[in-house]
């Protein structure tokens, strides 16, 4: 092998390094935000009409659609909104569901004064995506 093919050699094999194998799966993950599949058709004028409601009792907000329920659990202090787990059924996922979850526990906090804490790595991941100063 020529000695000029060594520098790009070593760019080569730092790509590799930086890559995964085709052969392995994509993490499916909230951060990540892959999905396997072509998304569902969606009549967005349902899911817009469609209000969050707090329900304190549960500690959780909640928004259903077409029969199924999503929704983010979270703890309330005095002085503290906790966002601890976001969930929203598979039927009615690839609808931003989840975010107009995380912005409803948003606004709450912001509305009601509490300092927010996010456990969450989906509602995590969208705030960062999604940070307004």
């Amino acid at each position: 092998m020529p000695a000029h093919d060594a520098p790009d050699d070593d760019k080569l094999d730092e790509t590799i390094e930086e890559t995964f194998p085709a052969s392995d799966a994509p993490a499916n993950t909230p951060e990540t935000g892959i999905r396997v599949g072509d998304p569902p058709a969606v009549d967005t004028t349902a899911v817009d009409s469609t209000a969050v409601t707090d329900d304190p009792a549960h500690s959780r907000f909640e928004l259903t659609v077409d029969g199924h329920t999503g929704y983010l659990a979270y703890e309330r202090t005095a002085d503290q909104l906790t966002i601890l787990h976001t969930e929203v059924p598979l039927e009615i996922r690839g609808r931003h569901l989840g975010e107009r979850l995380v912005e409803a526990a948003v606004s709450a906090a912001r509305s009601d004064g509490l300092r927010l804490v996010i456990v969450c790595p989906f509602a995590r991941a969208y705030l960062r995506r999604h940070r307004s100063d």
